[in-house]
């Protein structure tokens, strides 16, 4: 059963919930300049190279970079074109040619470099997209571990260099609730000033749990999920070491029921 705690991660109240999936697939390269203590900086090279969102299963979730009235009008995947093509227009900022830097934040929503200056995605330094989710049902959002289920891959950010994976961060914000993806914390989560860090499981029984509830959606109504991906400074692996490291990502949404029990129709 959920804690009291735990079930605060949803958006508005709610009770059941639909089995749904969604893939999301990332492919970065990076490369790596002079640093300090835990932080690095990124070549003026870097790109990010491919990225990927696809619905696997759309029966009862899809989502858009948009929001709209009726379900049917989300789609069940968009592409890295779609992304980047929204990013462009909104902030004048083309992924596909900024640069990756590390940057560091207190509160999940304002970022800072080394030096404590701003950063802010619209340079590209991390990247910020919003991403509209509806379901046709009431359910719990969770992010997937990596083992996945009947030979699906499941959320896995992978290296050659273990040391990346541990700076990586992905934080996933539903109105005033927000949920950071922490690679090297295995299946475990706690709460830090409000903000629920979490890690996932390599075993494919742990797939459903408390610890990788991400948000609530309810019936009918459109939720904006913020998404953000970036390289987190203050990390003790963020240091030289990552030069020309490259790392790929992949993550799957679950919905369920209060009790972590997915709804399979």
């Amino acid at each position: 059963m959920k804690t009291a705690e735990q079930k605060n991660i949803k958006d508005s109240s709610g009770k059941q919930a639909v089995s749904t999936m969604v893939l999301l697939l990332l492919l970065a390269v990076v490369s790596i300049t002079a640093a300090t203590a835990a932080w690095f900086s990124i070549a003026s090279n870097t790109r990010l190279s491919s990225m990927g969102v696809n619905l696997t299963s759309g029966i009862s979730l899809r989502f858009d970079l948009d929001e709209h009235a009726e379900f049917e009008d989300y789609v069940k995947s968009l592409s890295f074109e779609d992304i980047a093509d929204r990013i462009l227009r909104d902030t004048g900022t083309d992924i596909r040619e900024a640069s990756f830097e590390p940057v560091t934040t207190s509160d999940y929503e304002f970022y800072s470099f080394e030096n404590g200056e701003a950063a802010d995605p619209v340079s590209g330094v991390y990247i910020e997209f919003v991403l509209h989710f509806m379901g046709q049902k009431d359910m719990y959002v969770h992010l997937t571990p990596a083992a996945g289920k009947e030979g699906e891959q499941g959320t896995l950010l992978s290296s050659e260099d273990p040391g990346l994976v541990s700076a990586m961060r992905i934080s996933f914000t539903a109105g005033d609730e927000t949920v950071v993806y922490v690679p090297d914390m295995g299946n475990s989560s706690y709460f830090e000033n409000g903000v629920k860090l979490m890690g996932l499981s390599n075993d494919e029984d742990d797939a459903l749990n408390d610890n990788n509830t991400l948000f609530f959606i309810e019936e009918g109504s459109d939720l904006p999920v913020t998404v953000r991906i970036w390289l987190e400074g203050t990390d003790e692996d963020c240091v030289n070491e990552r030069i020309g490291s490259e790392y790929e990502l992949s993550m799957r949404f679950e919905g369920t029921d209060e009790n972590n029990v997915p709804i399979v129709q």
